[in-house]
């Protein structure tokens, strides 16, 4: 539909010539290009764990706000797994009250600084924009948006700390701290439950501290989120893996009433081809949590990462990407990515493959490893890769990768990152013998209240999914608080 102005009329009556005048003109919002993020040059960035986005202007904010056409149906909202009031915080954006629009961002999302860096926006909210839906144009910038308002609430140092009802005195555990942990503690303890989180690792944040590399989101950004839902009132227990350390019949005789899992997905799958056990192959958590998370990128490191002058990467996603641009970073001379389908298949956000492009990666598309060999040490040295041709969709929708006879060739590679998909983390379940799972081995849950098998456990995120964005793991999370809620409140009537 062309004519906005004509919409809004049917769409809110008489109304719509006073939503005109507050604003600019829906014609001449429309005659506006969508904001760019401004990048970091890809020579300087590929050499250094800089961050690779850099943010937008005040005048680019204010500027971007003014292209949200205040639909009367915010489709965006609906697209949105945390239900960000959407049309709201960009309407303070554009009114240039950007306390406000970060307290906007708040009311649903403990997280909004790590959400504008790496939530999916292309196929969740801005895929419901108005101009994608209705107009077939681009659509509004949401995550950069959310971006910078988080941003510039951090750097004026006047951070919101959203208000908590008063105790409860009703316990619930959070396991794993990762997004889907994080988002259930902030809407549970401004419930006014006493929130314990319950981290395995050194330090909390889970796959966002240890999964995604510097470059992409700091560290420093999500130790801020997490030190604000510290000041709401939750409780952070590091080094403590909820099944060994101690059970849920244990916590449960320490008092708390209700869990929360989100352990997520860490457990490597591999392919299971000849050589893969060489020196030199691992897998991309592994990876990924050296670098991130235990600075093993140093060589004066207890436990350094393998360096490789020619790595490989076999995967096409979002953590295969991060994976490669690692390795480029950490000086490999030629970084590739082995993927078995085409790159329109690639399950990888557009953004990330471009930024690989641009830093030199080099893409080995319809290709598949089928062997590795090794040197007299033990260390890979090559793999054999065989040639592959689409043919029908496959379950996914995506085209079957086939194999070609006779195609194979040999590649040299001194260090092969794995990274075709994980599997959910398998501690929760082998200590709850009555829990129901599915056959992929993720805990079986009430759609909408995350509720599992066994009353007082709810769950969400890759434990739940198998694999999930940190939006959708986020909206897991807040379902759960809520059927939490719901089933202490019944509970605690009794």
């Amino acid at each position: 539909m062309e004519n906005i102005a004509e919409y809004l009329k049917q769409e809110r009556g008489q109304e719509w010539r006073e939503e005109l005048r507050k604003s600019m003109k829906p014609k001449e919002r429309l005659s506006k290009d969508r904001v760019q993020m401004i990048e970091e040059d890809s020579f300087l960035r590929a050499q250094s764990h800089i961050e690779v986005n850099r943010g937008i202007t005040v005048q680019m904010a204010v500027e971007e706000a003014k292209r949200c056409l205040d639909c009367p149906d915010p489709t965006c909202i609906q697209g949105c797994p945390v239900s960000i009031n959407i049309p709201k915080f960009i309407k303070y954006v554009e009114k240039q009250d950007f306390a406000l629009a970060a307290r906007t961002l708040k009311e649903t999302n403990a997280l909004p600084a790590v959400c504008g860096r790496v939530c999916p926006q292309e196929k969740q909210c801005e895929a419901s924009c108005f101009y994608t839906i209705k107009l077939k144009k681009i659509p509004v910038a949401i995550g950069h948006l959310e971006r910078f308002v988080a941003d510039w609430e951090r750097n004026s140092g006047k951070m919101y700390i959203p208000e908590v009802a008063p105790s409860n005195g009703i316990k619930v555990a959070i396991i794993g701290s990762g997004p889907s942990g994080l988002a259930a503690a902030g809407d549970l303890v401004k419930l006014g439950y006493s929130v314990s989180v319950f981290e395995a690792l050194h330090e909390p944040g889970g796959v966002l501290k240890y999964g995604i590399p510097e470059f992409r989101l700091p560290n420093e950004i999500v130790d801020v989120e997490i030190e604000n839902l510290k000041k709401m009132g939750v409780e952070f227990i590091t080094n403590f893996i909820v099944g060994k350390t101690a059970t849920i019949e244990d916590l449960k005789a320490e008092g708390y009433q209700a869990f929360f899992a989100g352990s997520g997905a860490g457990l490597p799958n591999f392919m299971n081809i000849p050589g893969e056990n060489a020196n030199g192959i691992m897998s991309s958590n592994e990876y990924l949590t050296r670098v991130n998370l235990m600075n093993a990128a140093h060589d004066d490191y207890d436990t350094p990462v393998l360096f490789g002058k020619k790595v490989a990467v076999i995967g096409g996603g979002n953590t295969a990407m991060d994976s490669v641009r690692t390795a480029k970073r950490l000086g490999a001379e030629r970084a590739m990515i082995i993927y078995r389908r085409t790159l329109e298949e690639m399950p990888a956000r557009v953004e990330e493959v471009k930024h690989a492009q641009q830093e030199g990666i080099e893409f080995l598309n319809l290709n598949s490893p089928i062997e590795y060999f090794a040197d007299k040490n033990g260390r890979v040295n090559r793999m054999r890769l065989q040639k592959m041709e689409l043919g029908e969709p496959d379950d996914s929708g995506r085209r079957r990768p086939v194999p070609i006879e006779g195609s194979e060739y040999d590649l040299e590679a001194d260090l092969v990152v794995v990274s075709v998909g994980v599997s959910p983390n398998p501690l929760i379940p082998a200590s709850l013998p009555g829990l129901k799972m599915s056959r992929w081995g993720t805990i079986i849950v009430d759609d909408k209240e995350m509720q599992s098998s066994i009353p007082e456990l709810f769950a969400g995120g890759d434990i739940v999914r198998g694999g999930a964005t940190v939006i959708l793991a986020m909206g897991d999370g807040r379902n759960a608080a809520a059927g939490i809620h719901r089933y202490l409140q019944n509970k605690n009537k009794k």
